[in-house]
This record gives structure tokens, C-alpha cells and sequence, in this order.
């Protein structure tokens, strides 16, 4: 009887450490967006850039991403008919990043009108990269 129960204890503790091991520990919406894309993991350095780059290839009044949301992204900003925009950090603002209707709707309209043409799907990843790390 003692084996038995020595069996069920070990196969239950097995168990629970392989799940514990395939589920990451912080997953949520944010993280599931970021793994729908596809690429590689995020650079937030590379999303630094973006943030701050100033294309001048996509609207002329919007050259940069900078220019309605902010000097960083702890600020708010403002879009170009005076409506505020929240911080674009997610530690500001908790659920930026966690509706994938948004998301895709706001990165492809950003992205065009700022860059010209649609981000990457490596370009999204660092981009929220940096923001989480913000």
C-alpha cells in the first residue's frame, strides 16, 4: 500500500512540475499577442529607435512616432486634432498591448502614416518590447 501511495505522490508531483515548466509563468494577452507575430524574440533597443526615429516618409505632419505620443513613452500625447492619447508605457498604462483588435488596427494605421508603409512583424515585437520594458 505504501508503494502505491509512493507512486501516485511521485506521478502527481511530476505532473504538476510538467505543466509548471510548459505554461510560462507571466503568459497573458500582451505575451500572446508578441508570440502571434512570429518573429524572434523582441530587441527593445531596436524599439527605442523606432520610437524615436524620425522617418519622413510616411504623412508629413507625422514623421515621427514622437509626434503624438510624446517625448518618451511616459508621457501622454496628443493626437492631431487635440484628443489625449495615454502613455504608450505599459507600465502607465496596463492594458496597452492587450487587445489584438487594437493593436493590429493601431500598428497599421501608426505605421503608415509615421514609416510609410506597415511595420514588420519583427518591427512590432521590438516595438512592444520596449514599451513593456518602459
Amino acid at each position: 500500500m505504501k508503494s502505491i501511495k509512493t507512486l501516485v505522490c511521485t506521478m502527481t508531483l511530476a505532473a504538476a512540475f510538467s505543466m509548471a515548466i510548459a505554461a510560462p509563468a507571466n503568459a497573458g494577452p500582451r505575451e500572446d499577442i508578441v508570440a502571434g507575430f512570429g518573429a524572434r524574440p523582441a530587441n527593445p533597443a531596436n524599439g527605442k529607435k523606432m520610437y524615436n526615429a524620425n522617418y519622413g516618409t510616411g504623412k508629413p505632419d507625422t514623421p515621427k512616432c514622437t509626434t503624438c505620443h510624446g517625448a518618451t513613452p511616459q508621457q501622454g500625447g496628443q493626437t492631431r486634432t487635440g484628443k489625449a492619447i495615454d502613455p504608450m508605457a505599459v507600465s502607465r498604462t496596463s492594458d496597452r498591448f492587450t487587445d489584438k483588435k487594437k493593436v493590429d488596427k493601431w500598428f497599421l494605421r501608426n505605421c503608415k502614416g509615421v514609416i510609410g508603409r506597415e511595420c514588420t512583424a519583427q518591427e512590432k515585437v521590438d516595438f512592444i518590447g520596449f514599451m513593456m520594458s518602459q
